[in-house]
This record gives C-alpha cells, sequence and structure tokens, in this order.
C-alpha cells in the first residue's frame, strides 16, 4: 500500500475480487474471478418528505411543498468496513442512516443488505443514537438484556447471561451491572447504548452522531475504544459524525455530501492508516494532512453555500 498519498474515488462498485482455488483439474474449465456483491448496497436512493396541501392546512395557511432530503445516493459498503458520513447540517445523513435501519421509508430507490431489500428494522442492523435511548427504570443489565430478550425471545437463560456479562465486559462497565442510566455519566450511558446494540449480535453497527453529546475528554476516551472494540469485532459499521479528526481516525472510507436539498454524494475518500491505530501519532502518516485538507475543504465549500443559501 502507498502510503504517500491519500486516494480520492467517487461512489463505485466494490473492486476487490475472490481468490481462486489452485486445486485445479487438469483439463477442467476455470471461470474468471468475479466481483463479489457488497454487504450493504444502496441504490439510487432518494427521500422526498410531502409537503401539506390539506384544506386544514390550506385554510390555516400553513401550506407547505414537498423536501428532497436526499436524491439519487449510489453507495456499496463492503464487508467489516468502518464508513463514516460527514456532510454539513441538514444534508440529510440521519435520513439516510435512518432508511438503512429501515426506520425511514424510501421514496425511490432500494437498499439491499446482503442482496435483500431492506423493507423495515431487523437484528442484522444494530443502533447507537446520539441520545442513548436507555430505558431509564432499567439498570445497565437490564437494557441489555431486554435487546436480547426481545430478538432472541427463546434464547437459553445460559447463553442471556453469558451474553450480558461479556458485552458488559466488552465495553468496560464490568462492576456497574445493577447501576441505572441516571447514575452513569454521558459516556457510560453510551458504552451501554454500543453493548446494547452489539448484544443482538447485528451484522450492520449503525451510529448516529454517537459521541455528539458529550465532552471532548469523554468523546475521545470513546473513539479509542471504539477504535478497540472494532479491533475484536471486525463488524460493519456505518457512523455519522461532524468530526474530521473523529473520521479520521476511525473510518476505511469517509462518504463526503453535498448541502441540502436534494443532498448528494460528493466523493468517498479511502484511509490508507494502518490499524490498530493511535489517536497520538496518526497525524504522523504521510497522508493525513492531505485527507484532513481536502474533508475541511468540503466542509466549508457546503456550508458557506448553506449559509449563503439562508441569506437569499
Amino acid at each position: 500500500m502507498s502510503l504517500a498519498s491519500p486516494k480520492f474515488t467517487r461512489p463505485s462498485l466494490s473492486h476487490s475480487t475472490s481468490d481462486l482455488t489452485h486445486d485445479a483439474v487438469p483439463l477442467q474449465h476455470i471461470d474468471e474471478p468475479t466481483v463479489p456483491s457488497a454487504q450493504l448496497s444502496i441504490k439510487n436512493v432518494t427521500k422526498v418528505f410531502q409537503g401539506k396541501q390539506d384544506l386544514f392546512s390550506k385554510l390555516s395557511r400553513k401550506t407547505s411543498r414537498d423536501f428532497t432530503a436526499i436524491e439519487d445516493i449510489t453507495l456499496d459498503i463492503e464487508p467489516n468496513t468502518f464508513v463514516s458520513i460527514i456532510g454539513p447540517s441538514g444534508c440529510g445523513k440521519s435520513t439516510l442512516l435512518n432508511m438503512i435501519a429501515g426506520l425511514s421509508d424510501i421514496s425511490s430507490g432500494e437498499i439491499f443488505l446482503n442482496n435483500q431489500p431492506i423493507k423495515g428494522p431487523g437484528p442484522d442492523r444494530g443502533m447507537v443514537f446520539q441520545n442513548y435511548a436507555l430505558m431509564p427504570w432499567m439498570s445497565v443489565e437490564e437494557n441489555i438484556r431486554f435487546a436480547v430478550e426481545t430478538v432472541y425471545p427463546k434464547m437459553p437463560p445460559k447463553q442471556l447471561t453469558r451474553i450480558i456479562k461479556e458485552n458488559i465486559q466488552l465495553v468496560g462497565l464490568t462492576g456497574a451491572e445493577k447501576k441505572h442510566p441516571h447514575e452513569l455519566s454521558g459516556g457510560m450511558r453510551q458504552r451501554v447504548g454500543i453493548a446494547r446494540a452489539l448484544a443482538i449480535n447485528p451484522q450492520i453497527l449503525l451510529m448516529d452522531e454517537p459521541f455528539g453529546a458529550l465532552d471532548a475528554l469523554t468523546r475521545g476516551f470513546l473513539q479509542s475504544e471504539v477504535e478497540r472494540i472494532w479491533e475484536q469485532q471486525r463488524k460493519t459499521v456505518i457512523m455519522i459524525t461532524h468530526s474530521i479528526e473523529e473520521a479520521l481516525l476511525l473510518s476505511d472510507r469517509i462518504v463526503m455530501m453535498t448541502k441540502g436539498p436534494a443532498a448528494q454524494v460528493n466523493e468517498i475518500l479511502e484511509v490508507p492508516f494502518p490499524r490498530p491505530r493511535n489517536r497520538e501519532t496518526i497525524d504522523q502518516h504521510p497522508a493525513y494532512h492531505s485527507l484532513k485538507t481536502e474533508m475541511e475543504r468540503h466542509l466549508f465549500r457546503e456550508t458557506q453555500a448553506v449559509e449563503a443559501a439562508r441569506i437569499r
């Protein structure tokens, strides 16, 4: 892998290929290697929020036009990759993530997971929210138990207990099993959210600005924790973030979106940093500052366009 400069690509199909077997029988025809399908495939997806044109809205003078949040998004995500989506506020990042999660309908286009169209929420996708979304009357252990029992109601009790214990250990909350959310710091609450999402063993982990509500020190600590957890499990992760440094630390690919309305994918950056990564030394990589500059320019340009549109 060349470390001289970052690689910039447009949204496209995966170019990785499967290895051929070397145990070929003489005179037997061997097919050319084929390009494997992506784990998650987003095809020409558009999201339109319908405006209000009904009689009551007209009488109350509160009509509104249709709003196209994102338009014609095409993106393939390969297995075991960490992908960050970044863009100016209001560009539809969370809207896209919600459609992947099955929490929001798709206006046109399709999203496929393992070649199967996504029609709604499912246990193959785990979600980590910015506001934690914990049950306040449940302890750490009970919040995780509730998620697992909901997805796997027939799981044997011993297996259930083991999974809860393993995921609490994974996020470093051993000893806090019986505590309730109000007894935990913001960082600890988010670790419960991560443990709960991982406990159902999803194929893809979706993270919507998971560190946005945390102070800088806690945010940095949890970024390192997510890097460590990802190294252990290597699940496919799609994360929404506003932080350039966070995206560079954690990601294999960074999807940069244009401003809304009708936001699109502008460019995809390939992040060449070797793993595991260290937040204290990552900026010494030859490609770090050129990647960071490219992202800063993109965000400044798109944010400037948003502000200009508001003035008109």
